[in-house]
C-alpha cells in the first residue's frame, strides 16, 4: 500500500489518507481524480473497512470496471469482488431487485430503454385518441422523466395546478393522465423504465425506514465520482444513505458540469459545503494530462464563467504547440482539412487512427466528416450513433429473452407476437390489451385464460395463441436448467427468426443473419466473464440486465485503432492526443437553443472546456464561413468561443476575419429595389407631374442592341475546364464530392463534354466537365 501512496503527490495524497467525515475533492481536468479515488478505496480496505461497507458510485460502467480492476490489482481479486461499485442505476436497480416486493413489482422486473418507453406512450395516446402531432411521445415521455427526477410523481402532479397549467399551455391538458397510464402500464407489466431506477429507490427509502437503516449501516462509506452531473433525485439519494455515518467523499469538477438538460443540478456540488458539517476541502489542480498551452487557453475559457468554484489548474508538462485554428469557406471543406490534417500526421508521425477525435455539437455534423474520412479511406467509430443493441433484429432476439425472464412484459409481447408472422393481427392483439386492462392482468395472463373470457375469437385464432404461450413456457423450463448462451441460441431457431431473416438474400439481410451471430458470441464472452464474477451463474436475466444497463461507451468494438467521431458530451472522460473540434460557429456552439439566459451560456463555456481539455497534445479549433441547414446554405460567424481565448495560446492556419461586417435583423428586401432616403425631387416643369430621380444618375442609353449571350463553356472557371482536352482513359482524378477515381471514357464535345468516372468511394459516375470540379493527379 505504501508505494501507491508514495506515488501521489502532495494534493492527491491528503484526501487519500482522510479516513472519516464528509470531504470534497474540486479536481480540475486530467488531474488523476481517478487515481485517488482507487488508490482511497485500496486504503481504507487497508485499514480494516469491509469492502461490503464501501459503496462508490461511477459515471459510467466502463469507469466502474477499470477502477475495479486498479483496486483488485492492489488489494486482490477476491477482496475486490465484494465492492458495491457501479452507476447509479445498476447499483440500485440491484437494491430493488432485493427489496421490490415492498414495492409491488416482481425481483426480475423488466428494464425498460427509451425505445420501449416511447412505443407504449405512442400505445397510450392512440387508446386516449389524443392528437399524435400534439401529444408527441418522445417529448410526452421527455416531459414525464423530468417529473420522474424532479421527484414528482403523478399524485405530486396532480396536486401541483401550476405544472398542470404549463401543460394545458403548449395544448396538453390531458398528459396527466397519459402519466398515470404510462405508470399504471409499467407497474401491471412488471416493468420499470430508467427514471424508475431513482424514483422508486427514493421511495423506498423514504417510505421504509427498516429498509433505509440497513443500507446506511451496510454502506458506511460513500464515494461518489462526477458529483457535478447528479440530478435531483440521485442527490437525495445519496444524502439519505450518508445521513448516519456521514463518511462521504464526493469527486468532481463544476468547470465540467454539462448535463443540465437530462436534469444535472450544478448547485449539488456548490453547495455540498452546506449539507454537510465540518466539509474538509481538497483541490487537485494540476494537470498530468494536457500541455500548458491547452491548459492556460482552457483556464481563459472557464474564467469568463460568473458561477464557479476557486481553483487554478496548472501543469508542469511542456508549453506544446499552440491550438492550432482553421477557417474552411464549408463544411465540406471543413471535413477534407480534417481528414487531409489526419493522414499528414499519420504519415509523417506514424501516428495510428486511435489517436485522434473529431467532436462536435451536434450529431448532424458528422456526415461531412465520414464523407472527407472515407475519402482518405480513414476507419472511424462513431459513438452515439445507432447501437448494436438497438437494431430491429438484435431487439427482436431480446424481446424474446426478456419474455422468457417476465412474461408481464407487454412492450417485449407485442413486438414479437406475430413475428415473424404467426397470423395474430392487430385485432386480435387490440382485444387481448383491451381485456388485460379491463381485468388489471397482464396480455400474458389473459392468454393463458382464455378458456374463462369470451374475447370472440375463432378457433384458430385461439390455437395459434396457445401455441405462442406454449412456446415461451417451455423456454422458461428451459431457464431454468441451461446458461444465457443455450437458451438464446435455442430461442433464435425455434421462433423461427432465423428462418424468416434467410428469407432475405439481399446484403442488408445477410448482415441481420450476422448481427444475430454476433449477438450470441456477445452472450458467450458475457458468459466467459460471468465466471470471475462472485456469486454469477451466466444466467439470462444477468445477461439482459447488463444489456440493460450498459451505454454506447460501454461497449468494445474489438477494434481500437479508429479516428473516434463523437458529440462533446459522449467525450467526457475520455482524451486524446490529437483532438479536432469543429464547427465552431455561432448559434452553432455556442447553440442558438442555449442562449436565453447566463446559466445557459455559462453551461455551452463549460461544455467547450470539456471538449478543449480532452486534448493531450495538439488541439484544433476548425470553423465554416457557409453550412448547409436544413437544405439551405447558411452563412456563418466564428464562435465567440474563439475570441474569448488568450491569443498568445492561438495559431491562425488561416487568416481571421477582420473586417467587421453588420448583419441585418430584418430582410431588406422588404423595402423594395429602390432606397427612397438618397432620392431628391426634382422641380415640376410645364405642369407636369415630379418624377423620382437619383443624383448622379446615368442618363438611359436609348440604342438598343442585341445582346449576345456568354459563353458558358468558356466562362466556367472549373479548374477541369483548364485541361479538358488533356484528359484521357486511365487519368486519376480527384473529385470534391466523390473523392478519387479512374476515367474510363470520354464522349461528346464542346459544352456537353462527358466523363465516365470510377470512383472508390460511389461507384461508376457520369460527370459533364463543363461543370465538375476535377483535379488530375495521375
Amino acid at each position: 500500500m505504501e508505494k501507491y501512496i508514495s506515488g501521489l503527490n502532495d494534493a492527491q495524497r491528503a484526501p487519500t489518507l482522510q479516513k472519516d467525515g464528509p470531504m470534497i475533492i474540486i479536481a480540475g481536468a486530467g488531474s488523476g481524480k481517478t487515481r485517488v479515488l482507487t488508490i482511497r478505496i485500496a486504503y481504507l480496505m487497508s485499514q480494516g473497512i469491509d469492502a461490503f461497507n464501501i459503496l462508490a458510485l461511477t459515471f459510467t460502467n466502463k469507469a466502474a470496471r477499470e477502477m475495479k480492476s486498479r483496486i483488485a490489482s492492489i488489494v486482490g481479486n477476491n477482496e475486490a469482488k465484494n465492492l458495491w461499485m457501479g452507476t447509479f442505476h445498476s447499483i440500485f436497480a440491484r437494491i430493488l431487485r432485493a427489496e421490490s416486493d415492498k414495492l409491488g413489482y416482481p425481483s426480475n422486473f423488466t428494464i425498460y430503454d427509451t425505445q420501449d418507453s416511447v412505443r407504449l406512450i405512442g400505445a397510450i395516446i392512440k387508446e386516449m385518441q389524443l392528437d399524435k402531432d400534439i401529444y408527441k411521445p418522445k417529448q410526452v415521455l421527455g416531459r414525464i422523466s423530468s417529473y420522474k427526477n424532479s421527484l414528482i410523481t403523478v399524485k405530486a402532479y396532480f396536486n401541483n395546478p401550476e405544472l398542470q397549467e404549463a401543460d394545458a399551455m403548449s395544448k396538453k391538458p390531458r398528459l396527466g393522465e397519459v402519466y398515470q397510464n404510462y405508470v399504471d402500464r409499467c407497474f401491471k407489466a412488471g416493468a420499470m423504465d430508467f427514471d424508475d431506477l431513482l424514483l422508486k429507490t427514493n421511495e423506498l427509502l423514504a417510505r421504509f425506514p427498516d429498509v433505509l437503516n440497513k443500507y446506511q449501516n451496510r454502506f458506511r462509506y460513500i464515494l461518489v465520482d462526477e458529483y457535478q452531473d447528479t440530478n435531483h433525485s440521485q442527490y437525495l439519494i445519496v444524502r439519505a444513505l450518508s445521513d448516519k455515518f456521514q463518511n462521504i467523499c464526493v469527486v468532481g469538477d463544476d468547470a465540467q458540469s454539462i448535463y443540465a438538460f437530462r436534469g444535472a443540478n450544478i448547485n449539488n456540488i456548490l453547495n455540498f459545503q452546506k449539507d454537510y458539517e465540518g466539509v474538509q476541502t481538497y483541490r487537485l489542480e494540476q494537470n498530468y494530462r494536457s500541455t500548458r498551452n491547452i491548459v492556460e487557453a482552457a483556464n481563459s475559457i472557464i474564467d469568463k464563467n460568473k458561477t464557479k468554484l476557486d481553483k487554478v489548474v496548472w501543469t508542469a508538462n511542456d508549453d506544446g504547440p499552440k491550438i492550432k485554428v482553421h477557417r474552411s469557406l464549408t463544411d465540406g471543406e471543413e471535413g477534407r482539412f480534417v481528414a487531409g490534417e489526419i493522414w499528414e500526421q499519420k504519415m509523417q508521425q506514424q501516428f495510428n487512427n486511435g489517436h485522434f477525435a473529431i467532436l462536435y455539437r451536434t450529431n448532424a455534423q458528422s456526415r461531412a466528416m465520414e464523407d472527407a474520412l472515407r475519402k482518405r479511406d480513414i476507419p472511424y467509430r462513431i459513438y452515439g450513433g445507432l447501437s448494436f443493441y438497438q437494431r430491429k433484429e438484435i431487439k427482436d432476439v431480446l424481446s424474446y429473452l426478456r419474455l422468457v425472464i417476465n412474461p408481464k412484459d407487454e412492450e417485449a409481447l407485442v413486438r414479437v407476437i406475430n413475428y415473424p408472422a404467426r397470423g395474430i393481427g392487430d385485432s386480435t392483439v387490440e382485444k387481448l390489451t383491451v381485456a388485460a386492462n379491463h381485468y388489471k392482468r397482464s396480455i400474458f395472463e389473459i392468454m393463458e385464460n382464455l378458456d374463462r373470457i369470451d374475447l370472440k375469437l375463432n378457433s384458430g385464432t385461439r390455437k395459434k395463441l396457445d401455441d405462442f404461450v406454449t412456446m415461451i413456457k417451455s423456454f422458461q423450463v428451459l431457464n431454468e436448467t441451461h446458461d444465457a448462451f443455450f437458451l438464446a441460441e435455442h430461442v433464435t431457431k425455434k421462433t423461427g427468426l432465423v428462418m424468416e431473416l434467410k428469407k432475405d438474400a439481399t446484403p442488408e439481410g445477410i448482415a441481420r443473419i450476422e448481427n444475430i451471430e454476433e449477438l450470441l458470441n456477445g452472450i458467450k464472452d458475457f458468459i466467459e466473464g460471468q465466471k470471475e464474477v462472485d456469486g454469477a451463474r451466466g444466467a439470462l436475466s444477468e445477461f439482459l440486465e447488463d444489456v440493460a444497463l450498459a451505454t454506447d461507451l460501454d461497449k468494445d468494438t474489438g477494434d481500437d485503432d479508429r479516428v473516434a467521431l463523437m458529440t462533446i458530451h459522449l467525450a467526457k472522460g475520455l482524451e486524446f492526443p490529437y483532438v479536432f473540434v469543429v464547427g465552431m460557429e455561432e448559434d452553432l456552439f455556442p447553440s442558438a437553443m442555449s442562449m436565453n439566459t447566463r446559466s445557459e451560456l455559462e453551461e455551452e463555456r463549460r461544455l467547450f472546456y470539456v471538449a478543449l481539455t480532452r486534448a493531450e497534445k495538439q488541439a484544433y479549433l476548425t470553423y465554416a464561413q457557409s453550412r448547409y441547414r436544413w437544405g439551405k446554405l447558411t452563412d456563418s460567424e466564428p464562435s465567440r468561443f474563439i475570441e474569448e481565448i488568450k491569443p498568445e495560446y492561438l495559431e491562425y492556419l488561416t487568416q481571421p476575419e477582420t473586417n467587421y461586417r453588420y448583419k441585418p435583423m430584418i430582410d431588406i428586401d422588404i423595402f423594395g429595389d429602390v432606397d427612397k432616403s438618397k432620392l431628391r425631387q426634382t422641380k415640376p416643369t410645364n405642369g407636369t407631374p415630379p418624377k423620382w430621380v437619383t443624383d448622379n444618375e446615368p442618363k438611359p442609353d436609348m440604342n438598343i442592341r442585341k445582346l449576345k449571350p456568354v459563353n458558358s463553356s468558356g466562362s466556367s472557371g472549373s479548374s477541369a475546364n483548364l485541361f479538358d482536352g488533356k484528359l484521357v482513359p486511365g487519368n486519376i482524378v480527384m473529385h470534391e464530392r466523390f473523392g478519387k477515381g479512374e476515367i474510363l471514357n470520354l464522349e461528346g464535345v464542346g459544352g456537353d463534354r462527358k466523363a465516365e468516372i470510377r470512383f472508390e468511394v460511389g461507384g461508376i459516375k457520369k460527370l459533364l466537365l463543363r461543370f465538375a470540379k476535377l483535379d488530375v493527379i495521375g
